[in-house]
């Protein structure tokens, strides 16, 4: 059987992220999405995604083929299910499929001639961006059991401190020296080649993925996701970052989800919570305005290859776009645009080719390649977020 991921209909619920990834390339938990599904289903999965994005993240049709809404999350129950759909058969949570069934070429436009299956057991979705962090201590939980289910952690060094060890879980190469690790509300997963700096406190449910660093002092409060490759520093509360990016020095995260290839400057802080202590409002790519989140703690939401200076501060529920750069003193507005320059006093246009030599200087700094593929989607979200900005 072949499994392919598509959007969903929460795909425009989850830009500046979807900007760039399709759904099932979003990190929560541990593993992101594609990883989940692959874990559980024992099989590669290709994408339906928006056209531009097609390139990259391509799809593989056979002549079988269960399509899979890219919004849920794997459990070991709703995969059974999935495993066993038969032609013509339709998944169903409420009013969403989940999954179904269909043949090589066979184009689906309802499910009026489907036989309807209801899941009635929990399962974990994402439909909008704060659901990232909001329901990333379920992820983790999930995602750690998966992980190391028959598995032996290394010996945790003795000049670590532990509160329930044994929710304690660390992958070979990972170095940690002189941390507090605090497991008592959820576990805690030390990914390969990972690195605890000393004097870092931390308490679960944490994730720091592969390749990761929490720099001397850290403090985090879980539940909290440091994506692989990332460099992280000061305080961090209740945050996703999908991987690749910094924020290496002092400074207040709280409530937040960081995309791939960002840095925020040194003492970057955001607020996470109104004076008011008001329900957060974030801005809507749908309705181009600024929607109920529902929360009141909410911070920011920052989409891939943005950049802050230091001592920027970010206001309660602010989202920023993709390859914008933000510098200068006072609070920027609470939407920046994806490719802006500027800060509290003003934005201009961040050129395309600017913003590629930095891209390619990045991401050559990690060792990956800054492609004609990834150029070709960062011109697509040029366009399609021009009507943000000031030109």
């Amino acid at each position: 059987m072949n499994y392919i991921l598509f959007d969903g209909p929460y795909r425009n619920n989850l830009l500046p992220f979807t900007f760039t990834r399709p759904v099932a390339d979003i990190r929560v938990g541990i593993l992101t999405i594609r990883q989940k599904w692959e874990s559980y289903l024992e099989y590669t999965t290709t994408t339906v995604t928006e056209d531009y994005l097609a390139d990259k993240f391509p799809m593989v049709e056979m002549e079988e083929n269960i399509m899979i809404n890219a919004s849920f999350l794997p459990n070991i129950e709703v995969s059974e299910f999935i495993k066993n759909l038969k032609h013509n058969q339709a998944l169903f949570k409420g009013e969403d499929v989940i999954a179904f069934f269909a043949k090589e070429g066979e184009e689906v436009k309802d499910f009026s001639t489907f036989e309807a299956v209801e899941f009635t057991g929990d399962i974990l979705t994402i439909e909008h961006t704060w659901d990232i962090f909001s329901k990333n201590g379920e992820a983790i939980i999930e995602d750690f059991n998966l992980i190391t289910k028959d598995k032996q952690s290394q010996p945790i060094p003795t000049s670590v401190n532990t509160i329930n060890s044994e929710n304690i879980f660390i992958e070979k190469g990972a170095t940690l020296n002189f941390a507090t690790l605090n497991a008592s509300l959820g576990p805690i997963y030390i990914g390969r080649d990972a690195e605890v700096m000393e004097g870092s406190i931390v308490r679960g449910p944490f994730a720091l993925c592969n390749n990761s660093t929490l720099k001397l002092a850290s403090k985090i409060y879980g539940p909290t996701t440091i994506g692989p490759h990332s460099k992280v520093g000061g305080e961090v509360n209740n945050s996703v970052i999908f991987g690749f990016s910094n924020k290496g020095h002092d400074g207040f995260l709280g409530n937040s989800v960081i995309g791939e290839w960002c840095n925020l400057g040194a003492d970057t802080n955001n607020s996470n919570l109104k004076n008011n202590y008001a329900e957060v409002r974030l801005w809507d790519y749908k309705t181009e305005g600024f929607t109920k989140t529902g929360l009141q703690f909410c911070g920011l939401m920052m989409g891939d290859h943005s950049k802050c200076g230091i001592n920027t501060m970010f206001n309660t529920g602010t989202v920023v776009g993709v390859s914008a750069n933000i510098f200068g003193s006072g609070f920027p507005r609470n939407f920046v645009p994806s490719f802006s320059w500027g800060g509290n006093k003003g934005f201009v246009t961040y050129k395309t080719n600017k913003a590629f030599e930095v891209a390619e200087v990045v991401m050559a700094r990690r060792k990956e390649e800054f492609t004609e593929k990834d150029k070709a989607i960062l011109v697509h979200t040029f366009e399609e977020t021009k009507q943000y900005r000031r030109e």
